[in-house]
C-alpha cells in the first residue's frame, strides 16, 4: 500500500508544480489554489507512505520519478526543448534511484 501512497504523492507534487508554473507568481487564483491542493495532497500521501517505508527510499523515488514526470510535463505542455545534457542528467538521477533501492542498505533492504 505504501507504493500506492508514494505514487499518489508524486502525481500530486507534479500537479502542484505544474500549477505553480501556471499561477504566474500566484497572480492567478485557480492555479494558485491548485498549488496548495497539489502540495497539500503530496505531503499527506507522502506521510502515509512513510509509515511503512524508509525515508531515504521514499524520497529518492519521489525525487527521481517526480523529476522525470515534471520534465515530461514541461516538454509536452510548456514546449521545453529536450537536449542531450538533460537526458543524460535525468538518466543519471534515475540510475541513482535504482542503485539506492537495489544495492544499498540506505534503500531499506
Amino acid at each position: 500500500m505504501h507504493w500506492l501512497f508514494l505514487a499518489l504523492a508524486i502525481v500530486s507534487e507534479v500537479f502542484g508544480s505544474t500549477m505553480l508554473k501556471l499561477s504566474s507568481g500566484f497572480s492567478k487564483l485557480w492555479p494558485a489554489l491548485g498549488v496548495a491542493l497539489g502540495f497539500g495532497l503530496a505531503f499527506y500521501f507522502l506521510s502515509l507512505a512513510l509509515k511503512t517505508m524508509p525515508l531515504g527510499t521514499a524520497y529518492a523515488v519521489w525525487a527521481g520519478v517526480g523529476l522525470v514526470l515534471t520534465a515530461a510535463v514541461s516538454v509536452v505542455f510548456f514546449g521545453q526543448k529536450v537536449d542531450a545534457g538533460g537526458i543524460i542528467g535525468i538518466t543519471l538521477i534515475l540510475a541513482g534511484v535504482l542503485v539506492l533501492n537495489l544495492f544499498s542498505k540506505m534503500g531499506g533492504h
